[in-house]
Order: structure tokens, then C-alpha cells, then sequence
């Protein structure tokens, strides 16, 4: 019996409730079938979330390792192409979006429109000869089917001539609440991030609550106080295209239920029931951008019991504030346990012998799911990605300071950040101008103070004299006002990266 089994029949079973064996007869019965594969291609991924970006820019993305660009027409729609002219296999990413609703190769000028169809050949002899390119169906960019749901941008990574069938055959992972438009529903704000490790990493976090007191010591829960036991059960059974779903026992304060459930391919439900009938949902997607790497799009929604009361949300990130600022201060719960995942991911990559479970000791029933989840891998899903690039892990990462860049792996891509940046910026040198102006003009009432005073009192030394009362109204202002600046400079540094240290996490 190998651990794995042992284990999972410990947990089912009592010490007055031996394991039972298989009768002799059920081993001259014809083996079971092998369950259905999960088909990583045929799925719907986000990929971005809609308001957060540029609409006059196309945008690199990946996926499955596929290097995509995504891009917006004049019609309002969004569309997304593999990440190369057919020509001379130039980023389209790096190109422009024309007027009349094209996407332009910046390199040679050939242009595309939705369906990825050639419009354009100006290096032609001719219009005939331009045309006669054109119909050549190797002129065409590689289009790939999207939709926009619930504010994401979906992606559907087969471009195969069956992929635009399949694809409206099977739904987005979207949330429930959020199709219901009720104002019972309260969506707070959605925040995108790439992270430094795998989806299945990704998802092995979030489905183990048991870390959140630890880790996230400070936000939510205290490492020395809240490490408690708890069991998980089975809510929902495992099965191939739904996933499962576990709850934790026992709920304690004010929690009727807690639920967490993984629906494949990359989306963990966290479900919180209150005894009011309230919920707080965190809806987590990961979608597998490359090896090493996944891009994590989240939000909260808050549902209001049946007296309209709008339960607790998860810690201070509930609380009401502007967009921007909630991606700011995103970072303080995601880098609490980032090298931690990024490391770990690192030494499970670089095993040589043994399965995942042979790796590691999970001894307590809170790694259920975890288990669970590595099980739906290996044996629902062929055993992880099916990368579309070298499935070779990155190095792991030595420079602290690159695992915890906001910059490249949020900022740059978010224009409502961008756009919060620029206006601290602004503000910022507004407050060092006001300083240097109003210690300029406290020099100068000084001085012409100083000046009348001496001519009034010629025999009078100018040593003994006080400056006037608004000299110092200016002083404190020039101070006030460096010290703003300070702050705020301190504060856009938070835009670009944030390092955390749990040693010194008191």
C-alpha cells in the first residue's frame, strides 16, 4: 500500500473501525477504467482585467507558455492574437492600433483586423500583388477565441479550426454573485498580479487555511495565538472538469460555514457563511503563464445577510477606498508568503526521486485539500502543464528585491496605478517647490526686517533682534511641506516594490 493510500484511509478511519480489505474475489474483476484527462487547452483563462488597461495600446501576455497579445478595436471588443507577425515574426505587441480599428505591425506596417486577416502589405508591387498576399492564408496572424465576462478579459488558448465550437460550448469559471446584479452584492475592487511561482503552487497556498494565522501574522490572525487545530471534509467529490470542494470543522466566531472549492482550471472559491446568512467570497483566479510564474487575478464580495447587514471582509481590505489603493497595499498580504512559494516551488522542481507526497510530511488532517489537489493533478490532469515553451523551471531567485518587484509584474501594466503614480509624482514636487519658495520668502522677510530695523535703531545690535512672527509661519510651512514631499516619495517607492522580512514581523 503505497503512503498516499495509507494516509487518506487513516483519515476515514477510527482505531474501533479497522481498514477493510479488498475480498479475494474483486482481484479477478477487470480493472477499472482510467478516468477522463483533463484537456488543458480547452478551457477559458483570464488574462487582465478590463479596466485597467490602455485601450489605445496592444498588450503582451502569456499563457500555457504562448507568447499573446491582447488588443481592443473600435467596435469596443476586445481580440487576441499569438504574439507574431507572420512576416518576419515581430512582436504585435509592439505595434499600434489604427484608427479604423486594425492592429499595425510597427516593423513593416502590415496590418490585421479582428480575425487576425492581413489587410494591409504596403512593401506590395501592386494592389493586385498586395491582394493576391493577402489571400495567402500564411499572411493571417494567429487568432484565438475571447470574451469578456464579469469584467475579465477570457482567453481560449487553441487556435485550432474546432476551437471556436468547442469554446462556446463551456463557460467561464465566473462568479454567481456577480451575475445576480442585486445590491445585496458588494464587489470590492479586482487586483492583478504575476507572481514568482506556479499556478499549482498558487492554488496549494490557498487551499491550505491553515498557514493564514502564521504567514499572515498582523493581517489576519496572530502566529502564537491562532494555530489551531482543524479537520477538513469532503463537500464535493473529486471529479475531472469540476474539481472538489472542502469545508473546515470546526468554524468558530461568527462563521456558520467555511468552504473552499477549486474549479478547474484556475479558479479556488473561498466561501465564508455567516450565522446572519451573510458571505464573504473571495473569488482567486491563476492562470499558467509560464514556467515558474502565474498571473493571480482576485476580488472580495461581500453578499448582505437578509437585514441588509454587510458582513466583515477580509481584514483592512474591506474597508472602503480608491482602486489604486488597494493594489498599493495588496502586496502587504501576497509578499507575506511569496518566498516561501517561489523556494518551495524551486525544491520540489529540482527532486530527482520520488512523487510529490514521498517529499513531504503531511501528517494533520488540514493538508486534505493540498493532498487533494496534487491528486487531481497527477491523476485527473496528466500530471501538470502541457507548456507550449521549455518546461525547464527559471533559476530560483537570489535578489530579494526582484521577488518582491511591483513595478514590472503589476504597475507598468495597471493604467489606474500608473495614473495614481503620476499624480504623487506631481504632488510630490508640487510640496519640494512650496518648501523651497517658502523658505525663500522666510530668508527674505527676514532680511528686510533685519534692514528696517536698522535704520530705525542705528546703534542697536541686529543680533538681538527676534525675526518676525511670519518668519517662522513660513519656516514651519517650508518644513510642513519637505516633509510631505518626503513622505510622499516614500510612499510612491511602494508602486515600484515592497520587501518584507517575517523575522522582523512582530
Amino acid at each position: 500500500m503505497t503512503t498516499q493510500n495509507r494516509l487518506f484511509l487513516e483519515e476515514q478511519s477510527t482505531p474501533s473501525q479497522p481498514v477493510e480489505t479488498t475480498p479475494p474475489q474483486a482481484a479477478a474483476e477487470p480493472p477499472l477504467a482510467a478516468p477522463e484527462q483533463f484537456q488543458w487547452t480547452q478551457q477559458w483563462y483570464p488574462v487582465a482585467v478590463v479596466d485597467f488597461l490602455d485601450l489605445k495600446s496592444p498588450h503582451a501576455i502569456q499563457l500555457l507558455g504562448k507568447e499573446l497579445v491582447i488588443w481592443h478595436d473600435q467596435q469596443g471588443k476586445w481580440h487576441c492574437f499569438e504574439d507574431r507577425c507572420p512576416h518576419r515574426l515581430a512582436p504585435l505587441s509592439e505595434g499600434r492600433l489604427e484608427v479604423d480599428g486594425t492592429l499595425m505591425c510597427a516593423y513593416h506596417a502590415w496590418r490585421f483586423d479582428a480575425d487576425g486577416h492581413c489587410l494591409d502589405i504596403p512593401q506590395s508591387f501592386d494592389l493586385e500583388t498586395a491582394k493576391q498576399h493577402r489571400a495567402n492564408s500564411r499572411s493571417c496572424a494567429i487568432a484565438y477565441p475571447t470574451q469578456v465576462q464579469q469584467g475579465l478579459i477570457w482567453v481560449w488558448p487553441d487556435a485550432s479550426e474546432t476551437s471556436h465550437s468547442l469554446s462556446q460550448e463551456r463557460s467561464p469559471r465566473l462568479i454567481p454573485e456577480l451575475e445576480e446584479r442585486s445590491d445585496r452584492v458588494v464587489k470590492l475592487f479586482w487586483y492583478v498580479r504575476d507572481l514568482p511561482y506556479g499556478w499549482d503552487f498558487f492554488m496549494e497556498n490557498v487551499a491550505d487555511p491553515a498557514h493564514v494565522p502564521v504567514s499572515h501574522h498582523g493581517i489576519m490572525g496572530n502566529r502564537y495565538r491562532d494555530a489551531n487545530y482543524f479537520t477538513m471534509n469532503t463537500v464535493r467529490e473529486m471529479s475531472t472538469q469540476e474539481g472538489f470542494a472542502h469545508d473546515i470543522q470546526p468554524v468558530s466566531g461568527m462563521l456558520k460555514q467555511a468552504i473552499h472549492d477549486f474549479q478547474p482550471p484556475c479558479h479556488m472559491r473561498a466561501e465564508s457563511t455567516y450565522k446572519g446568512g451573510g458571505k464573504m467570497i473571495l473569488a482567486l483566479y491563476a492562470s499558467p503563464t509560464r514556467p515558474g510564474w502565474c498571473r493571480h487575478i482576485g476580488c472580495q464580495i461581500l453578499v448582505k445577510d437578509k437585514d441588509g447587514k454587510t458582513p466583515p471582509g477580509f481584514g483592512f481590505f474591506a474597508w472602503p477606498m480608491p482602486v489604486w489603493l488597494g493594489h498599493v497595499l495588496a502586496p502587504l498580504f501576497l509578499h507575506q508568503d511569496l518566498v516561501f512559494l517561489h523556494y518551495q516551488e524551486q525544491r520540489m522542481g529540482h527532486q530527482e526521486q520520488g512523487s510529490w507526497l514521498e517529499n513531504v510530511y503531511t501528517p494533520n488532517p488540514q493538508d486534505k485539500m493540498v493532498i487533494a489537489l496534487r491528486q487531481w493533478i497527477k491523476t485527473r490532469a496528466g500530471g501538470g502543464i502541457p507548456w507550449q515553451c521549455d518546461a525547464q523551471l527559471p533559476p530560483p531567485q537570489r535578489d530579494k528585491e526582484q521577488l518582491f518587484d511591483i513595478w514590472q509584474t503589476h504597475t507598468k501594466d495597471c493604467q489606474v496605478c500608473r495614473t495614481a503614480l503620476k499624480r504623487i509624482q506631481q504632488t510630490k514636487r508640487v510640496a519640494w517647490i512650496s518648501a523651497v519658495v517658502c523658505f525663500g520668502l522666510a530668508v527674505m522677510l527676514d532680511a528686510r526686517s533685519q534692514a528696517l530695523y536698522a535704520l530705525t535703531h542705528p546703534d542697536a545690535s541686529l543680533f538681538l533682534m527676534a525675526p518676525p512672527l511670519e518668519f517662522w509661519e513660513l519656516v514651519f510651512c517650508s518644513v510642513t511641506f519637505a516633509i510631505g514631499g518626503y513622505l510622499l516619495q516614500r510612499f510612491s517607492r511602494l508602486f515600484y516594490v515592497y520587501e518584507f522580512d517575517h523575522a522582523h514581523n512582530d
